[in-house]
């Protein structure tokens, strides 16, 4: 109600204003366990991540209250309209992958899919660990920081990720167009898709070799926005973005993926990338079949 008689950027100031000292708040007390989890036990540095996973649940919790009071939202437990084929459970990992819009879909997502699978972690970018509060609670959490320069680096990085979620559930989200899709970047790229960028398999394709028989399933995400002439951050901070659509499909892992050399298996890499263009040419006739029409 408070957004329809408040004007949209009034709505999109007080969100991030409001959310600002939830995100202190939980961060905060995180500290003590960033400060122990250095220390060389692995053990405690195990149960130092557990608890900051315990703080991040109750920050995306504050988040949905906050969005619930500020913003008409089409439900009381999600931001945006999720449809969900499949089933899911909290107590099993899976491997998420969606297309990428905007800094957005991260709180969408975290939103959508809150209390349904376990916690969320995302492949970052390197640079991302220097941004204040967020880097340091994301390592603090075991998010892995990718490089995208050095394949190799990249690679032991996320093996080294996959076997410390071996310890706990885990949904692991993968963003393969790997940056933020934009018309110019579509243009850059020569996309062969409309709506998408092309996909990297490389990584998935380490994640899936690494820990693929741990996943129940494959969570196939596509989020779709509604049409604006803001930026899609703003946009949704401003609560015009309470419809967006958020289509999710549990699929089977091919089981014939989960282990092969990417890198030096030549067959094995067709069929992978075969595998990953489908699933993309998929998606993105998805996403010309919804988007709405400006």
């Amino acid at each position: 109600m408070l957004s329809r008689l408040l004007p949209k950027p009034f709505i999109g100031v007080l969100t991030f204003v409001v959310m600002c000292p939830s995100l202190f708040l939980w961060s905060g007390l995180m500290i003590p366990a960033i400060l122990l989890k250095p220390l060389p036990w692995v053990a405690l540095q195990r149960a130092c991540s557990r608890y900051c996973v315990w703080c991040a649940r109750r920050w995306v919790g504050t988040n949905q209250l906050i969005f619930r009071a500020l913003h008409d939202l089409p439900r009381a437990d999600a931001y945006g309209d999720l449809t969900l084929e499949g089933a899911l459970d909290g107590r099993r990992s899976y491997l998420l992958v969606s297309n990428h819009q905007s800094w957005a879909d991260i709180l969408i997502l975290f939103n959508s899919f809150h209390g349904r699978v376990p916690f969320l972690r995302f492949f970052l970018k390197k640079d991302l660990i220097y941004v204040p509060i967020v880097g340091l609670v994301c390592w603090a959490m075991d998010f892995p920081f990718m490089t995208r320069k050095s394949g190799a680096a990249d690679i032991a990085t996320t093996r080294k990720a996959c076997e410390v979620y071996r310890q706990d559930p885990v949904t692991v989200v993968n963003f393969l167009e790997g940056t933020r899709f934009t018309p110019a970047k579509h243009a850059a790229k020569q996309s062969p898709y409309t709506h998408l960028l092309r996909p990297k398999a490389a990584g998935l394709s380490y994640t899936l070799n690494a820990m693929g028989e741990q996943f129940a399933g494959l969570i196939n995400v596509t989020v779709i926005y509604q049409p604006t002439q803001r930026t899609l951050l703003w946009s949704w901070l401003c609560g015009e973005q309470n419809h967006v659509q958020v289509r999710a499909k549990v699929e089977p892992l091919p089981s014939t993926l989960l282990a092969g050399d990417y890198a030096q298996d030549e067959p094995f890499r067709v069929r992978f990338q075969s595998w990953v263009n489908t699933l993309w040419a998929t998606k993105d006739a998805e996403l010309a079949r919804l988007r709405p029409k400006t």
